[in-house]
């Protein structure tokens, strides 16, 4: 008999809720049948953690005395965008420090507000009326500012392909350090502790799902850029108050010759409503196939090696080239386990409950390269070389 989600949230407010986490769900359905393990199954918890680029967070600032209308922004000497409005402004994970270089960036200036360390805040300004200061230099912590947004325009890929290095020399990349002569292989993901592995038609994922996000409640609030259904590459876009997570689930982290990246922690309930949901949510990793890059040729549409399972990448080893070579991962199973596991007590404890998506991620997306055209004419104030 199917369920509702009203239904399984009764059972969660009961405390009668039947949960389990998304790696233990093949067995089951192997066991049980997906008929019969849909009837023991309310919900299957998913969860990852690793890097992830596309990710930032929104800040509000208050207005000083007197007041100002912030034009160049300065975390830290990390520059943020404040184009948005006279105390807003949007720092991005992967913007680098202007003294510091590739050794610090926004990313680490996310992570010393979360764990309540100072920063050095920098504004200036042209001045207006409304508006009459020129330049600020404070202190601020956390708790200082009225709104830490985390946003995420790109998280929880349903895939993602991993990386290996034909060419001569060592390549630092944000996939890590690739060895030369397909000498090793990189991965990410946390296969079928993914999200969108465990609902890859978006049945139960889309705008207004609750889910966990750096250890705290968060939304999906759309489909995320470059989502890529098609090929396999769904994407979700996720946000969730930066003042309530935990350093726990939400790093910086620094790729040696390319520059900082946000390692973020997300959980997605999947709600079990028929035997078709329990099909799809019982997916194991040796059901997952990803495929090797070669990121030894510089060009957008990098060659195939080979495909790959993530039961091959977990076994630390896959053959590539005629011969065996480690495979390292950049996303962390012990946390993505720690995260699912999180999400299960608390949906068991009745506190969180689950959403329907108001809007479903779209099945269908289309993904364009950047094509380069020459324009015709610059535009006011630039020139082109």
């Amino acid at each position: 008999m199917p369920k509702t989600i009203a239904e399984i949230n009764e059972k969660i407010a009961r405390k009668t809720v039947k949960v389990v986490r998304a790696d233990h769900m093949s067995r089951l359905v192997r066991e049980l049948g997906p008929e019969k393990a849909a009837e023991n199954v309310d919900v299957v918890t998913t969860g990852t953690f690793g890097p992830m680029c596309s990710s930032g967070v929104w800040l509000n600032f208050g207005h000083s005395e007197p007041p100002i209308k912030m034009t160049r922004v300065r975390l830290n000497g990390v520059e943020a965008y404040a184009g948005a409005a006279a105390v807003d402004a949007y720092l991005g994970a992967t913007q680098l420090s202007a003294s510091r270089g590739v050794r610090y960036g926004g990313a680490h200036v996310i992570e010393d507000f979360l764990r309540g360390r100072p920063v050095i805040l920098q504004a200036v300004s042209p001045g207006t009326d409304c508006y009459p200061r020129k330049r600020l230099l404070t202190v601020l912590t956390l708790n200082d500012l009225n709104t830490a947004l985390l946003s995420n325009p790109r998280n929880g890929y349903q895939r993602y392909n991993a990386a290996a290095n034909s060419s001569s020399r060592k390549l630092h990349t944000y996939m890590g350090t690739l060895r030369p002569r397909l000498g090793n292989v990189t991965y990410a993901g946390a296969g079928s502790l993914s999200p969108l592995s465990n609902d890859p038609d978006y049945r139960t994922i889309g705008l207004g799902t609750r889910i966990l996000l750096g250890g705290a409640e968060g939304f999906v609030t759309g489909p995320g850029t470059q989502h890529d259904p098609q090929n396999g590459f769904g994407t979700m876009a996720v946000q969730g108050d930066l003042k309530r997570m935990s350093p726990d689930f939400l790093r910086a982290a620094l790729f040696p010759g390319y520059g900082c990246t946000l390692c973020i922690g997300l959980g997605v309930p999947i709600p079990i409503l028929d035997a078709d949901s329990a099909r799809r949510a019982a997916v194991s990793d040796a059901e997952i196939a990803v495929t090797i890059r070669d990121f030894g040729l510089p060009s957008r549409d990098r060659p195939a090696l080979r495909s790959v399972t993530y039961a091959e990448l977990r076994s630390g080893r896959v053959r590539l080239g005629g011969r065996i070579v480690p495979a390292l991962p950049l996303s962390s199973l012990v946390l993505s386990r720690r995260i699912a596991d999180e999400l299960q007590r608390r949906i068991e404890a009745g506190t969180f409950l689950l959403t329907a998506p108001v809007v479903p991620l779209p099945a269908e997306s289309v993904v364009r390269p950047l094509e380069i055209r020459r324009p015709k004419t610059s535009a006011p104030g630039e020139h082109h070389g």
